[in-house]
């Protein structure tokens, strides 16, 4: 539960932005974060420590005085609200949100507890600073999105609250929240880290992991209407290649179809002395295409990175991700990196190129099916009206291969991209949230093409009467779709329908 935590799980926030479920944290967080900022605060009064008495980045070589210390810590805030473009969904920012106080709850930045307080706050009674998508170089975190965030916490700035922007001081002066007031070093606490791409990258993952459960099912049912001998998924099969991910995959391919009356065995058909092995030209393939016979090989890999996203970003999430680092355990302060969003960044780069191929093998098993000379077995497009007079889901198939096309450029990797900046201090960066956010238009585009794809297969199996001899598991999902999109013979507008298939695949996030 998200209640009293002291360590986020993938659960608590799944259960936090979909669910609606409130997050507090234990006595002990409050007790270490505490302890933290007492340190610092009496640590720094005769020390010089970046960014509380000195300029920030390549201005860290000038002093700050101490009666200007507590000003300096809202210079960085207003002069890092510099963010540009639309606006990121709510989503994304109580995501980011999440992610930012769970640095914070390590008790290794010094900032006041009531910082944490403030936080909570916000993500519990939904509101949603604005925060612009672009401005991130992802080297000292997401300064700038970071920036508009605290811009928020301090009063200042608009967040969106029961739909509408709105001002932050209007909106927490109704909920009876006081703005926060900088203590020793929270401006640059609050703005410096990894937490946006890390917010963006957590929708991301959820997403991700929904696509795949879908391509599994998708490919299930294409080996179902293909009428494909099954031992492409058999244990053994994928056992002596040993890779862990491509056996994970056959097997959720067996326990998905173990119900389904269209699959063959091979032994029946091929293996004993039948009218099938004396076809001096089979009919019926030997093998199918690569598309249906090696889901496990393409999709295997395909998990073991969104499995390492989900351990990456989890890390991520209860790490100290700012600089510098407070020990109170060994009385110093570390000055450093963790800022730096590599690792994010890398991960959303492989994820995206994960989601592309997953993209590519619905597009290639979408094909199979409009292609009559490849199938064999359905006309053309899943056409069920006159041919030449109806054109079934042969337009259709072009938004698909289009956007699978978008979806292999988008694929180029931003982790290589560094641009030094900032007088060269930030000689080298990382793009993270570059990264995330074109993995998110990776995630969309794949929701468009796999809602194309299951109206196809739902034409197929109508076109075929198998709808009876399903798995049970798939059968449902037939039943689903067909209960908001019937089986069509006449050409009618499909745009409206791909909206409503992707609504029914996004829902299994909720």
């Amino acid at each position: 539960m998200a209640q009293g935590i002291e360590f986020i799980s993938i659960d608590d926030i799944k259960k936090i932005l979909f669910n609606g479920e409130k997050l507090s944290f234990s006595d002990n967080v409050y007790k270490r974060v505490k302890e933290s900022f007492e340190f610092l605060d009496k640590f720094s009064k005769e020390r010089v420590i970046y960014g509380i008495n000195t300029g920030f980045g390549p201005m860290a070589q000038y002093k700050v005085s101490d009666d200007e210390r507590i000003q300096l810590q809202y210079n960085i805030i207003r002069s890092h609200s510099t963010g540009a473009g639309a606006p990121l969904p709510d989503i994304y920012v109580r995501a980011a949100m999440i992610a930012r106080v769970g640095t914070f709850i390590q008790g290794e930045s010094g900032v006041h507890p009531d910082l944490v307080r403030l936080l909570t706050d916000f993500i519990n009674n939904g509101i949603v600073p604005f925060i612009p998508e672009h401005g991130s170089v992802g080297a000292s975190g997401d300064l700038v999105q970071l920036a508009h965030l605290a811009l928020t916490l301090i009063g200042e700035g608009d967040v969106f609250y029961k739909g509408e922007r709105q001002s932050s001081a209007k909106v927490m002066k109704e909920l009876g929240i006081k703005p926060f007031g900088v203590h020793v070093r929270e401006g640059l606490s609050v703005t410096n880290g990894t937490s946006f791409m890390t917010g963006i990258g957590l929708v991301n993952l959820f997403d991700a992991k929904n696509l795949f459960k879908w391509a599994i099912y998708a490919s299930v049912m294409l080996n179902e209407i293909a009428s494909s001998y099954d031992d492409f998924m058999h244990e053994k099969l994928n056992q002596v290649r040993r890779q862990e991910g491509q056996q994970k995959v056959a097997k959720m391919l067996r326990d998905i179809s173990a119900s389904s009356k269209c699959l063959l065995k091979r032994e029946d058909y091929l293996y004993k002395n039948t009218d099938e092995q004396k076809q001096s030209v089979f009919k019926h393939k030997v093998q199918p295409y690569y598309s249906l016979r090696c889901v496990p090989q393409i999709l295997g890999p395909v998990l073991e990175v969104i499995e390492n996203v989900e351990r990456v970003l989890v890390n991520e999430v209860n790490s100290a991700t700012d600089n510098p680092i407070v020990d109170v355990e060994n009385q110093t302060v570390f000055h450093g990196g963790n800022f730096h969003g590599d690792y994010v960044s890398f991960e959303m780069d492989k994820l995206k190129i994960a989601l592309t191929k997953m993209t590519m093998l619905m597009e290639r098993q979408m094909n199979y099916l409009f292609h009559d000379r490849i199938n064999g077995i359905l006309p053309p497009f899943v056409n069920l009206g006159v041919l030449g007079l109806n054109y079934g889901l042969q337009a259709s198939q072009f938004t698909a291969t289009s956007t699978t096309a978008e979806c292999q450029t988008l694929s180029n990797p931003m982790y290589v991209h560094s641009i030094p900046n900032n007088n060269d201090n930030q000689d080298i960066v990382s793009m993270g949230t570059n990264s995330a956010l074109i993995a998110k238009r990776v995630v969309e585009n794949s929701y468009q093409v796999m809602a194309i794809h299951f109206m196809a297969i739902v034409q197929a199996v109508d076109c075929l009467g198998i709808q009876e001899k399903l798995s049970m598991e798939t059968k449902k999902i037939y039943d689903e779709i067909r209960a908001f999109f019937p089986v069509f013979k006449d050409d009618t507008t499909k745009y409206q329908d791909i909206e409503h298939v992707q609504a029914y695949l996004k829902k299994a996030l909720i």
